[in-house]
């Protein structure tokens, strides 16, 4: 790969480097993603499709909340 003296490009040639090199990740990627989108479909003839449910989102136990009073700005008896 050739190196680039970053350093002597001027403010519009790094804008235009930036600019081609998301293109490119961005080419690379959709490529990669039909590849394995391919290889899946392949994959799924030998046995029943598997999809992982979404993930959840974090749910606050309220174990390591500190609950204030607003009150008193101390720690409420019900915070753990």
């Amino acid at each position: 790969m050739t190196k680039i003296d970053l350093d002597a490009l001027s403010i519009e040639e790094l804008a235009s480097l930036r600019d081609d090199a998301a293109q490119k990740l961005t080419e690379k990627v959709a490529a990669r993603q039909a590849e394995l989108e391919a290889e899946l479909a392949a994959l799924s003839r030998y046995g029943k499709a598997v999809k992982k449910p979404a993930a959840e989102p974090r749910r606050d136990t309220g174990k390591h909340a500190s609950v204030k009073d607003p009150d008193t700005k101390t720690p409420s008896p019900n915070a753990a």
